[in-house]
């Protein structure tokens, strides 16, 4: 089994090379939101009923799974699962996480699962990469709307419904990007402590106090059509933040009646707003970049911006300097 792997894995980094070489050159991709017809990727996927919803949706999640995996909380139930925000291309960002952080096995008697979200791309070479991946590592949920940055908020969305869905009984998730170095250790034994009782209702992340940005430049650009008032409810940036699992069920819930933003983060915010949950902040999670000190990332819990080779070499250094002092 174990060469059967290697040989797959072989395969796709040398199938992922030749493509991206080969769509850098010819083919850009596109970026644009939709929901259209879908590449021949087709997983069944689990009917979604979730009661007490007595209104019809103004938002209504109305996507199918490409890929899924609807077993992963079977055999055990999570402590901690992780969704990582992610796109097509960055396989090697995807690959360095699993072999460093986002290994499920970091840690003895502690079960995580960790999950990769994606929307369905324009190119469907990229479309069968993303599937064959996932079936050597079984680590990616898709569903068919269209990946892009405007569509981040239902990439989220998704991983809540999935939470919701498939893995309602874990204790805590965290919602991350693929460039985000995480101390699991601050997180798992500092912050979430898997010897104390689960917390209800959590939610905690770097939280952020501001108003839309009305400069049509910007990234971030609100219109005012789309959010008149001048200012966001509190909101942890969406690089990293943790919350309870029994929070996905109830953001998912609030979403179908709150009109959408394409700004994730403050989505979330809305929507903890509505539910009268006040998002809690954790001087640990940064969302900016960090230039790399043994003792100040053993200090933090998130660091922004890692590429997959500096991602490698900060793990490699800090798990073989554990028994150092800062």
């Amino acid at each position: 089994m174990a060469s059967k792997v290697s040989c797959l894995y072989v395969l796709t980094v040398v199938c992922w090379a030749s493509a991206l070489w080969y769509l850098s050159i010819t083919r850009p991709t596109s970026s644009y939101t939709g929901h259209r017809q879908i590449s021949s990727i087709s997983i069944p996927r689990k009917n979604v009923s979730f009661g007490n919803i007595r209104t019809r949706p103004i938002n209504p999640h109305s996507f199918d799974f490409l890929i899924n995996e609807p077993n992963k909380c079977e055999k055990s139930v999570p402590f901690l699962v992780i969704l990582i925000s992610t796109t097509h291309k960055e396989f090697d960002a995807r690959q360095a996480i699993r072999e460093t952080w986002g290994d499920e096995n970091n840690f003895k008697g502690i079960k995580i699962a960790t999950l990769f979200l994606l929307g369905k791309n324009t190119d469907p070479v990229l479309n069968q990469m993303v599937e064959q991946e996932s079936q050597i590592f079984h680590d990616i949920i898709v569903e068919d709307f269209i990946d892009s940055y405007h569509n981040l908020t239902l990439k989220t969305l998704m991983g809540m419904r999935w939470v919701a869905t498939f893995c309602s009984k874990a204790k805590y998730v965290m919602k991350t990007d693929s460039d985000i170095f995480v101390n699991m250790d601050n997180l798992i034994y500092k912050l979430l402590k898997p010897n104390t009782k689960p917390r209800r209702r959590y939610f905690t992340g770097y939280v952020i106090n501001g108003g839309p940005i009305r400069d049509v430049r910007s990234k971030w650009y609100m219109p005012r059509d789309l959010y008149p008032d001048s200012n966001y409810p509190p909101f942890c940036s969406g690089t990293g933040y943790i919350f309870s699992a029994d929070v996905a069920e109830l953001i998912y819930k609030t979403s179908l009646h709150t009109r959408l933003l394409h700004l994730e983060d403050v989505y979330v915010g809305l929507c903890l707003r509505k539910l009268g949950i006040h998002p809690f902040q954790n001087s640990g999670f940064n969302h900016w970049k960090m230039a790399y000190s043994l003792c100040r990332y053993r200090r933090v819990i998130t660091v922004h911006q890692i590429t997959p080779e500096e991602m490698h070499r900060i793990w490699n250094d800090m798990s073989s300097k554990k028994h150092l002092r800062c």
